[in-house]
């Protein structure tokens, strides 16, 4: 095999996976059609649930480097209203202002940092299955050529071509809207204030933010003291005539469109990044065809903006050590197919929210008025605003636990407790590191440690204490995911069955011993011997 995994696409979903595989010493080869790393940003930031998956990976402190802005106001669009955390002391979800390109660069150096090989102008053009792996075909400048490996991720967006080549059926469907979307400095004439509102001229004063009007919804925002971002909505069929997904959006073409819902010119100078397109709303039916899967846009569009990294990056993590399981030999019956399990419902709660956002900002009559309205006025209750806050996170996805034990951690993320294992202080978030499982004690039980033991050359097994406890001890899988927890109290004789279920379900067979070790040379324990 020239790789264990091949993955389509070099975008942040197909690199996080590269990493991730590769944290679990796996061969990873990245091919991605385009020459050259994109420099124009289609995303500019990154919020929700990822940004705690990369702080248990260790990787916060280098993606604040790389941001425009790594702590902005938590306040965020949905449907037309905002959400705004502002007054609460712990916000339910956080963002960072980071280009694309800055991103997708940050991952690529970690990739190929610890052995991920990426091929850039290097295109998939065909591929087939057989019982032992995948033979995939590849275009270059050197001309054709064929790999090998035992898996294949198609990470290549929202038009797959892995995804068309493996039969997975993609029910969507575009939203009518017209999407405008500029970076661009202010032209002569145009005025900024103080506290960031615009100055249009013929128009006056605009907050930043969205503002409505009976032809659509203009929205701008400040990237920094020079660069706006602005956006425009309109209903029904384009009206240059310009196919969205074809010719290249102008700034005559942005100007149009301000033009037409503002009423007003709004003088615009360089532009820095333009794309005119419409959302699309749909999910594959299935994100495995035997050894071929999907993640990211590959396997789901939204149709709302804020989400779609957030989402592909967490289905990189979901399936990386599984895939990394299969690799080594000790993958339990079914854990593969946990992947398309957990992440379909995690993909089908998005288009739920998402989904809801469409609706939510249509429509420019009293009654579409009316329910925006109430809408942003029940969002004043703590309650149901961080309600709201979760669901767009992805916080509040549950993943169901095989004869889960009732306990309300199981199937949830882990908190980052501040560990004490006397001699000295850690947390949660540290030990995750390695991106291996970890079972913790958190109340000095042998008896659970000695059982967790069994399993030691797959999971760590750590003692430590905690203030507030939330259970006895966890198992935590490299997602970070609880898998197991011990209630309060609970006497081991109760414990141990439910305890050895669940790492037999997770992580196999303890007798098996197939494959190299999830150790890598960045890991110290890998040098050490310490678990």
């Amino acid at each position: 095999m020239d790789a264990d995994v091949i993955v389509v696409g070099a975008g942040p979903t197909g690199l996080m996976l590269a990493n991730e595989l590769r944290t679990a010493g796996v061969r990873a080869l990245v091919l991605e059609r385009q020459q050259r790393l994109r420099e124009t940003p289609r995303a500019n930031g990154l919020g929700g649930q990822i940004l705690q998956l990369l702080h248990f990976r260790g990787m916060l402190t280098d993606l604040h480097a790389v941001c425009t802005d790594p702590h902005p106001a938590p306040r965020f669009p949905f449907g037309g209203v905002h959400l705004d955390f502002g007054g609460l002391a712990d916000a339910p979800m956080l963002a960072v202002q980071v280009p694309q390109p800055r991103l997708e660069r940050l991952l690529e150096e970690r990739a190929v940092g610890t052995g991920a090989r990426v091929r850039r102008g290097h295109e998939v053009t065909g591929f087939s299955q057989s019982r032992d792996g995948v033979s995939v075909d590849v275009g270059c400048a050197d001309g054709p050529y064929r790999v090998h490996a035992r898996y294949l991720v198609g990470c290549d967006g929202s038009h797959s071509g892995v995804r068309d080549t493996a039969g997975i059926p993609f029910p969507a469907t575009t939203c009518p809207e017209i999407n405008r979307l500029g970076q661009v400095t202010l032209g002569e004439g145009a005025g900024r204030y103080d506290n960031g509102d615009l100055d249009v001229p013929g128009l006056g004063r605009l907050r930043a933010g969205f503002t409505r009007t009976e032809h659509g919804v203009f929205g701008f925002g400040w990237l920094t003291s020079e660069v706006l971002l602005i956006s425009t909505t309109e209903d029904g069929a384009d009206r240059d005539g310009a196919d969205e997904d074809g010719a290249p959006a102008t700034l005559d073409d942005l100007r149009g469109s301000i033009r037409r819902v503002l009423g007003a010119e709004l003088p615009l100078g360089k532009p820095l990044r333009l794309s005119r397109y419409r959302f699309r709303a749909g999910q594959a039916e299935r994100y495995r065809a035997g050894r071929v899967l999907l993640a990211g846009d590959a396997a789901h569009v939204f149709p709302a903006t804020g989400v779609a990294l957030n989402a592909g990056m967490l289905d990189a993590v979901n399936l990386a050590w599984k895939l990394a399981a299969e690799v080594h030999g000790w993958a339990p019956p079914g854990l593969l197919d946990t992947y398309h399990g957990e992440r379909h419902a995690a993909g089908t709660r998005t288009l739920l929210h998402t989904r809801a956002q469409e609706a939510l900002r249509r429509g420019h009559d009293p009654a579409a008025q009316a329910l925006r309205e109430v809408f942003q006025e029940l969002l004043g209750d703590e309650a149901a605003l961080r309600r709201v806050g979760a669901m767009v996170a992805g916080t509040d996805v549950h993943h169901p636990v095989p004869g889960d034990d009732g306990h309300a951690l199981t199937g949830t993320f882990a908190p980052d407790l501040t560990l004490d294992t006397g001699r000295g202080t850690t947390s949660v978030a540290e030990l995750m590191h390695p991106a291996r499982p970890v079972f913790l004690d958190l109340a000095d039980r042998p008896e659970l440690r000695q059982a967790a033991e069994r399993w030691a050359h797959r999971v760590d097994v750590r003692t430590a204490g905690t203030d507030n406890r939330p259970a006895d001890a966890i198992l935590i899988r490299p997602d970070a995911r609880i898998a197991w927890a011990a209630p309060v109290g609970e006497p081991s004789d109760a414990l141990l069955p439910s305890l050895r279920r669940a790492l037999t379900a997770w992580f196999g067979d303890p007798r098996t011993h197939l494959g190299p070790s999830h150790r890598t040379a960045a890991d110290p324990a890998a040098r050490t011997g310490a678990r």
